[in-house]
């Protein structure tokens, strides 16, 4: 009944909508690589969206995460609220769309160092808009803080779903340590959604440091820039899409 109720009243809006002349919404497709030719130099793009930049044998790869991906391997599409997986919003709607809600724009960043005696991402990483927009991804402290405010219950199951999404955050996002030669890591990195003018973007990994001195301060650090884009536009409510950046 409440499907069929809310059904009706998005057919209502849209029919006044559309009286009003405003009878469409923005449109933002996923988040892809840029060609191969666009990105900087020692840099190359494989079939899974992964940026790779190379020097010697230092690997820094940065990878766009889908929602439909962190539901596969976090569960918890249809749980609403009650979803441990802390990177969706568990399958809840928007009420004026009906499209899926989201949560954070989630990147996979990893490296592989197998040239230096350790390297460490010791600055920001940014993520920077064609049109000035600008995101820093979000600290463990930010996001304890913003899931604090989701929690429904402070005992019991309801405090546990809180308690898990802490949990996965703390062991899947990208750690700020040293990687010494031989090593890999990867991990998540978070923004805020991005706005729906944001088409061509930049991910900027600052200050990964490759030379330390003797008192393991950093003397030699690199930015790695990778380059990515996403199709944007208007939407429709015959489900046409008119894009702005063709």
């Amino acid at each position: 009944m409440k499907t069929i109720q809310r059904a009706a009243l998005l057919a209502t809006l849209v029919a006044l909508c559309a009286g009003a002349g405003c009878a469409w919404r923005p449109y933002a497709g996923e988040v892809r690589p840029s060609v191969e030719e666009a990105q900087g130099p020692n840099m190359t793009v494989a079939d899974d969206g992964t940026i790779t930049w190379i020097q010697d044998r230092l690997e820094v790869r940065m990878r766009p995460v889908t929602d439909e991906e962190l539901n596969r391997q976090f569960g918890g599409s249809d749980l609403g609220p009650y979803s441990e997986n802390p990177f969706t919003y568990g399958g809840v709607e928007d009420f004026y769309t009906g499209d899926d809600k989201q949560r954070f724009s989630v990147f996979m960043l990893g490296v592989k160092n197998y040239q230096y005696p350790k390297v460490r991402v010791l600055g920001d990483i940014v993520l920077e808009s064609t049109n000035e927009r600008k995101y820093y991804d979000l600290t463990m402290k930010q996001l304890d803080r913003y899931f604090r405010a989701y929690a429904i219950g402070y005992r019991g199951n309801e405090y546990g779903v809180y308690k898990e999404r802490r949990a996965i955050l703390q062991s899947t996002m990208f750690r700020r340590q040293d990687i010494f030669s031989g090593q890999e890591l990867e991990g998540y990195v978070l923004f805020q959604p991005l706005h729906t003018d944001v088409s061509d973007m930049t991910v900027m990994v600052k200050d990964l440091v490759i030379r330390f001195d003797y008192r393991g301060e950093p003397v030699e650090t690199v930015d790695i820039p990778f380059h990515f884009e996403r199709e944007v536009g208007r939407k429709f409510p015959d489900g046409s899409v008119e894009l702005s950046n063709r």
